[in-house]
């Protein structure tokens, strides 16, 4: 229920022409562009930035496994090919002529759309057949999907109708990803364990939630705080589960139950040579979705 109502589209959009309807009460000189280059915003984008940088670097654990077992086991690449998408649309939004005072996004998830090609090409080259077929599906709609979001917001749209396009689209899209996390928090509450959500992780996504929610208030942009007020939110509840239950043992369901990190295709066997649980040495494997599937932006 949770996540479909961060998935709606509606629900972004009212929040959004909330945020516009406040913001149009404000001093003419806060909503001023140019006072919007101020030495905080700038700041907040860096941290941003840096911290999401981290977030896309974390699956390189995950793919050095993946090439030095020369198979993508039981890893979904989905997560991937959608977090590209994410990124491309808050690249494409922060773009000048789409909206101003953005660069910083654009930069970030530029970077972060080139790291996530990269993962998808390599998940494509060692995935069986079947498998490499229906990611390399996903993969053309997505650039397809941003394409005609481009084309049409560069054609048909001006102004602030094309920066209500472009950024209602890159909202819905970072909500649904900032939800995804939604799972493995469940699954900390039903096992007591927090074995597969990392501290770090966890840790990482609420300061580059925050980072930006603040990022977007300096900047009086509803379509940057929005999103990351959502990811702020959902960060600082990992962050108390961890601490809750930093402690416990948990329970044997944890394994059982648990995907693979960045989302797994089937639940691990029990018994024999499993490598997938306490016993692996990899960080990056054993646990599943996590921060790392995280809209940074």
């Amino acid at each position: 229920l949770l996540l479909r109502s961060f998935s709606s589209p509606s629900l972004p959009f009212l929040l959004i022409l909330c945020f516009n309807s406040r913001r149009n009460h404000l001093p003419r000189s806060t909503r001023n562009p140019a006072t919007m280059n101020n030495t905080p915003h700038f700041v907040f984008g860096i941290l941003g930035n840096a911290f999401a940088l981290f977030l896309f670097l974390a699956p390189t654990i995950t793919f050095k496994r993946i090439i030095k077992n020369r198979t993508t086991e039981e890893f979904s690449g989905v997560p991937y090919v959608m977090t590209l998408l994410n990124c491309l649309l808050s690249a494409w939004y922060g773009l000048p002529f789409v909206s101003k005072g953005n660069l910083l996004v654009t930069t970030i998830n530029g970077t972060g759309a080139a790291i996530e090609i990269v993962y998808v090409l390599l998940f494509l080259v060692f995935a069986p057949k079947k498998v490499k077929a229906k990611i390399g599906s996903l993969f053309a709609a997505v650039l397809s999907v941003f394409a005609v979001i481009a084309l049409v917001s560069l054609f048909a749209l001006h102004g602030n109708t094309r920066k209500l396009f472009c950024g209602t689209a890159a909202t819905v899209f970072s909500i649904i990803m900032y939800a995804s996390p939604l799972s493995i928090m469940r699954l900390v509450i039903k096992t007591k364990s927090v074995e597969f959500m990392p501290f770090f992780l966890s840790l990482f996504v609420f300061l580059c939630g925050t980072s930006w929610f603040v990022f977007g208030l300096l900047g009086g942009d509803p379509f940057i705080a929005i999103p990351n007020g959502f990811g702020c939110g959902l960060g600082l509840m990992q962050l108390i589960l961890y601490f809750i239950y930093r402690n416990h043992k948990g329970s044997n369901i944890a394994e059982k139950e648990s995907a693979m990190e960045m989302g797994s295709q089937k639940k691990p066997k029990q018994g024999g040579n499993h490598t997938h649980g306490n016993g692996n040495d990899d960080p990056g494997a054993g646990g599943p979705p996590t921060a790392i599937n995280e809209s940074p932006v």
